[in-house]
């Protein structure tokens, strides 16, 4: 069953898409006979500036694109795209300017709010004026420790508007975590909250923005954005939001911007050390947000897009770009458990989404929840689901159409924060297959290498991408030689962008994602990515969550599994051999662990994706250099000098 067709696009919807219309353009543009989703790959690949030129002209790009598309288009790193184009990426999202509903919030606590595209206008107007008159210039930069909610949206649209550049994190980030990112971008700008509501808690951080303030020396001002509604005094320094803004500013001035200026600051996970401060262009980032929607998510006007994300993880940043479709993004904040598992697909019901995305994570502790959302919900509007953050396993596939909806596209998506966009993702003119993503992006020449570095099918290995593409990183702030960049992404591979993903592209040019390459184990010589082992673990009706290893272990290495149980369970001989044999029966005996232990917790991301290589550090007895990266950092004491791991 792992590679059966789940789901398959009608004549009429493929007639439709926007993917099959962009493709009749291509072949009239160009004297071409495209046939196929995969012709059309293969010539954007062969053809990417031809590519990428028709895309700015299909999506309406608002700018000037200049006579050159790219300069060294072979040097990675090194080429340069669009070098001669100006535009602005707030004005490519707020084109539209009429009554349609831009944004729709909904909070755990129950609020609702919304936005007009025109209202949406006029609120950054009067942002962008009370910033300019600030002395907020472009290049500058402008930080947000903020919740998913419109107020965010605003501020990121009045940043970019004036060419500033806006970086952000999610309010739950601890003093040290926010430090370690704004304080190595210098923003003159803070903006954020007095408090927000999780999981049935309202959380007040106005002495943690105090903290925060204290060691960010470069803030000439902060605002403030009640909320939570806390009544707060403010303190020195700090401006009430409805207080800052300029109401009678009636235009907004879109400041035209080299392609390749800096538009966001992004941060990597920072599970390793201080974390990366990656730099994203203005027109990169808008090429492939307008490629990976209008094309391969089909999202239009009347479409009502949702992403569950917070505002530290790419997935905000991707999910706004949707703006520039003139769509209704829904943004929601709090536990997506809260007050129940049913609260999301209420929100789909009542506010008519046709786009639902959210991470694997969820969708896996929605199915060991026992949550079955067709028989509670109509969901008649929705006709796609997204998830990324990690693997979605086949069995998460089953869930879906079996327990969620049988018609919609199941679109398992990844690519990361590095390119603020996807390598792998959904496409509505191809089929789902069990456990694949269903196709590599347009205009990328994505491949799997084996250890020689040779490009393969239906085997594991690297993923890369073989050619330059416009969303690339500029590079990492204050990485003046670039020889940050260079290490991070090019090092292994000679011109050629080497992910960290271990993967394999399927006969159908499906990919399937097995972990980071980073945390694939090794027992024996046999590489094994840690999905495949969570795939089987997972089965089991006691485990909820599980994390694997490789420790060292008599001039080898040996597997260990930490499992997290069900309440009030305890880890005995018999469910470690269930577990085994399971994990044997569906993989490989080269898959079972040698060491089965049991944890109350495992650390994971703020962004929610589990950390392997911090707790192969805690058994090694080596440092975690930065636990403010994570979510739970009090989860690694689980894992510290454990009897079973001992000679």
């Amino acid at each position: 069953m792992s590679n059966s067709v789940m789901w398959q696009p009608s004549a009429e919807q493929i007639e439709q898409a926007r993917m099959t219309d962009f493709m009749r353009t291509i072949n009239r543009q160009q004297q071409l006979q495209l046939a196929s989703y995969h012709d059309l790959h293969a010539w954007s690949v062969a053809h990417s500036p031809t590519f990428w030129r028709s895309l700015w002209d299909y999506c309406d790009v608002i700018g000037e694109p200049g006579e050159i598309i790219v300069k060294d288009a072979d040097k990675l790193p090194g080429a340069s795209w669009f070098p001669q184009a100006t535009l602005n990426f707030a004005e490519n999202l707020l084109r539209y300017r009429d009554d349609r509903i831009a944004l729709t919030f909904r909070g755990e606590n129950g609020s609702r709010q919304q936005l007009s595209y025109a209202q949406l206008y006029h609120r950054v107007a009067a942002l962008a004026a009370a910033m300019r008159k600030d002395g907020i210039v472009a290049g500058d930069r402008v930080a947000g420790m903020m919740p998913n909610c419109i107020e965010t949206v605003i501020a990121m649209l009045a940043t970019t508007s004036i060419g500033a550049v806006w970086s952000s994190c999610s309010p739950d980030f601890g003093v040290q975590g926010v430090v370690d990112r704004f304080g190595q971008i210098t923003p003159k700008l803070l903006i954020t909250i007095d408090g927000y509501f999780y999981n049935g808690k309202t959380i007040d951080i106005h002495e943690k923005v105090a903290a925060i303030r204290e060691q960010l020396p470069s803030l000439q001002r902060t605002l403030v954005v009640p909320f939570a509604e806390l009544n707060q005094t403010l303190a020195p320094g700090c401006d009430a939001w409805d207080d800052y803004l300029i109401e009678d500013a009636s235009t907004l001035h879109f400041e035209p911007m080299p392609f390749n200026a800096p538009l966001y600051i992004m941060f990597s996970s920072g599970t390793t050390g201080v974390p990366k401060c990656i730099v994203h262009g203005v027109g990169g980032t808008l090429l492939q947000h307008l490629k990976e929607h209008a094309l391969h998510t089909d999202i239009r006007r009347d479409d009502v897009f949702f992403y569950f994300t917070t505002c530290g993880w790419m997935m905000w940043n991707w999910l706004v770009s949707g703006l520039a479709q003139g769509a209704t993004l829904v943004l929601f904040d709090g536990s997506p458990f809260a007050p129940s598992p049913a609260y999301l697909w209420q929100v789909a019901d009542e506010e008519g989404i046709t786009v639902f995305g959210t991470s694997a994570k969820y969708l896996s502790a929605l199915e060991k929840a026992g949550y079955l959302p067709k028989q509670q919900h109509s969901l008649t509007q929705l006709r796609t689901i997204l998830t990324t953050g990690s693997v979605l396993a086949p069995e998460n596939f089953d869930y879906v159409y079996r327990d969620i909806k049988a018609d919609l596209c199941l679109s398992s998506i990844s690519g990361g924060t590095d390119i603020v966009s996807c390598f792998a993702l959904g496409n509505p003119i191809l089929p789902v297959y069990r456990g694949e993503l269903q196709c590599r992006g347009l205009a990328l020449d994505v491949q799997v290498f084996n250890e020689q570095g040779n490009p393969v099918t239906g085997e594991k290995g690297e993923l890369v991408c073989l050619n330059s593409f416009p969303c690339m990183p500029l590079g990492f702030w204050n990485d003046n030689q670039g020889e940050r960049y260079f290490n991070a992404y090019f090092a292994r591979f000679n011109q050629v962008w080497a992910h960290g993903d271990y993967a394999e592209i399927t006969q159908h040019q499906g990919v399937i994602i097995y972990g980071r390459s980073d945390a694939v184990l090794n027992p024996g010589g046999v590489r094994i990515g840690t999905a495949e082992i969570y795939r089987q673990v997972e089965k089991v009706e006691a485990v909820l969550e599980s994390i694997a290893v490789g420790q060292r272990w008599q001039d080898d290495e040996r597997v260990v599994l930490f499992v997290r149980l069900r309440d009030g369970l305890q880890l005995n001989d018999a469910l470690q051999q269930q577990i085994r044999q399971t994990i044997r029966t569906h993989a490989t005996p080269r898959h079972v662990p040698a060491v089965i232990a049991q944890v109350a917790d495992i650390p994971r991301t703020i962004s929610g994706k589990i950390v392997e290589l911090a707790v192969r550090q805690v058994i090694h007895n080596e440092p975690v250099k930065n636990t403010d990266a994570l979510a739970n950092p009090d989860a690694l004491q689980y894992f510290v000098n454990r009897p079973e791991l001992q000679e």
